[in-house]
């Protein structure tokens, strides 16, 4: 047990470390392609980090041996967003708060605020379709999943299309850290960099899901309240520990677009995944989670629309995280 333990702090570490990395060379990728910064965020870092949650999904509902494998899959395209709605958002408040002698009173720009309304408005809008159709069965609900893949290439598209805004934040790119002392590195070592960073984010992510599975029956914490609760946060975690250190650098709006736009590849690819590979019908634990996601969205999307989203308001969201725990236990997920 002590191992389990020592493995499941130093996962989280290396993961960390590798986040460090990751961030440093996505800005720089992002820089020699031209791409404005908030589709750094929204598109290249949120790719990047939700691809491993995307290939446990995979793999969960395509060779998953039983029905109880591919239960996992299903689980994963719900917890993701919902631990991104709450308590990596939550993560970018509380940090600001911290921080805020540092980064001054304001945690977004008018025009960020706007965008990212507008890409609260594509997710709600997905994944209440997403839902609505866990209610149901017909025969052709396993073609409908091509449509949440054309889904997320138009908002690709769109994202990629959009020029920097005039009020954007505006940072010096740290040196890259595998070729500290060149000012201007060429794009050909910032995805090596890139590459490097994801591979080793992926490997830790899979031994800190691991240990946790073997540290929480010691804990007294059954594999199903691990699988609804525990998981999807370690799953997460990069998107979650990329938050922190953007936020420390003044780079909210990086962190927020990150997190907006991983819950998008959340809300389309593994929903695709599932509705081709399962049957798609959530219980009453899965819905739970839908609707708390639900609610943190649509707070956060009119907070953003009154523009009254502060980072004080934005840590409270992780609050949501605890009803939906709460709400387990009245299920009767134990």
């Amino acid at each position: 047990m002590m191992l389990a333990i020592a493995l499941l702090l130093g996962s989280a570490v290396v993961i960390y470390l590798s986040c460090e990395y990751f961030v440093n060379s996505i800005e720089w990728v992002g820089r020699r392609l031209g791409i404005a910064q908030s589709a750094v965020g929204t598109v290249l870092a949120a790719f990047g980090t939700a691809l491993p949650e995307s290939v446990v999904t995979f793999v969960a509902v395509v060779f998953g041996r039983d029905a109880a494998h591919r239960e996992i899959g299903v689980g994963a395209a719900l917890g993701g967003p919902l631990v991104l709605a709450t308590i990596a958002y939550a993560v970018v408040g509380l940090m600001f708060v911290l921080n805020r002698k540092k980064l001054g009173g304001i945690l977004l720009s008018a025009s960020a605020a706007r965008r990212l309304s507008r890409d609260q408005a594509w997710f709600i809008g997905i994944f209440l379709l997403k839902v609505a159709l866990g209610l149901v069965a017909f025969t052709l609900k396993p073609w409908l999943g091509i449509l949440f893949l054309l889904a997320y290439g138009v908002y690709i598209w769109g994202e990629m299309r959009k020029e920097e805004d005039a009020d954007a934040e505006v940072h010096d790119l740290e040196p890259l850290k595998f070729r500290p002392h060149d000012p201007q590195p060429g794009l050909g070592w910032a995805l090596l960099q890139t590459l490097v960073a994801l591979v080793v984010i992926f490997l830790s992510s899979q031994l800190f899901v691991h240990q946790l599975g073997e540290v929480s029956p010691w804990l007294g914490i059954s594999p199903q309240l691990t699988a609804l609760l525990l998981s999807p946060i370690a799953t997460e975690l990069p998107e979650i520990l990329n938050a922190v250190i953007w936020v420390r650098q003044g780079k909210q709006t990086l962190a927020l677009s990150n997190i907006s736009g991983a819950m998008m590849i959340q809300a389309t690819i593994p929903t695709a995944l599932v509705l081709i590979f399962t049957p798609w019908m959530l219980g009453p634990a899965l819905l739970w989670a839908a609707a708390v996601t639900m609610l943190s969205m649509l707070g956060l999307y009119a907070l953003l629309r009154k523009g009254m989203l502060t980072g004080g308001r934005l840590a409270l969201f992780g609050l949501l995280y605890l009803l939906f725990a709460a709400g387990l236990g009245t299920i009767g997920v134990h």
